[in-house]
């Protein structure tokens, strides 16, 4: 008898969960790094800020790579498929891929000249920092978890019992997420992009062989609302789904409450 695989049981829930928790250790971490900024001496503390943070970053990726071997692997099993497999681990980030987000979250820090700076690039020195901080917690987490999701994605790819995957989004998720999540398990074997922005949590849900995906209650009610506000407006698909989402989803949208 076939099973059944859903992005909202147990497993994906305790997946996404845990991915969760290490992101919030990983912010309190980087947060804790920002003494090494000195605004005295930003060109040379600057660089060594964005070196820790790459540490801590490798550090974490390596846990985010292990919990999705062992998600991957307990699907695997809960579906029972038979045969050996081994997940291949993801690695951590590239090393420039971190340093040139990094870098990007601390662009408006520098001084500039008055006419030609951005009005973020005017704020007081503090309000700048802050605003890097933010932005590198952001950074972060999405390499991070991107190392965790590379993992799945790349066991679904190379497993010969795997067939496809799904999306998994949180109750709060943005629209666009959403969207995704809602289309169910339509990610062929072989598709390896996934689309994440900065603070995203969704996850991979591999199915295999002899499966079935059924949506989550949640999922389901958002293919509804999609099919019934935004498909077939080709070019205000997303826009539509948002509004839809923010008028009659169970769970707001971010920002919108």
């Amino acid at each position: 008898m076939a099973t059944t695989v859903s992005d909202g049981g147990r497993g994906p829930e305790r997946y996404r969960a845990a991915q969760r928790g290490l992101s919030r250790l990983l912010v309190r971490d980087v947060r804790g790094l920002r003494r090494l900024i000195l605004p005295s001496r930003l060109r040379t503390s600057v660089p060594d800020w964005i070196a820790a943070v790459q540490a801590v970053v490798d550090q974490y990726a390596q846990t985010s790579a292990a919990l999705g071997a062992e998600f991957y692997e307990a699907q695997r099993d809960a579906a029972g498929v038979t045969g050996p497999f081994t997940v291949p681990v993801a690695d951590p980030p590239p090393e420039k891929k971190s340093e040139a987000g990094l870098r990007w979250a601390t662009k408006d820090v520098w001084q500039r000249e008055p006419d030609a700076a951005t009005p973020a690039q005017l704020e007081p020195l503090d309000v700048r920092l802050e605003q890097a901080e933010k932005k590198a917690e952001l950074v972060a987490q999405k390499l991070v978890t991107d190392t965790g999701r590379s993992t799945v994605l790349r066991a679904v790819r190379q497993d010969r019992q795997a067939t496809a995957w799904a999306r998994s989004a949180a109750l709060g998720a943005c629209a666009f997420c959403k969207m995704l999540a809602s289309r169910g398990a339509v990610f062929a074997q072989d598709t390896v992009d996934f689309q994440a922005h900065d603070g995203c949590h969704c996850g991979v849900i591999p199915v295999f062989a002899g499966q079935r995906f059924e949506p989550s209650p949640q999922a389901a009610e958002w293919a509804r609302l999609y099919q019934e506000y935004a498909a077939g407006h080709s070019g205000s698909q997303l826009a539509r789904f948002r509004r839809a989402l923010a008028e009659h989803d169970s769970n707001p949208l971010p920002g919108s409450f």
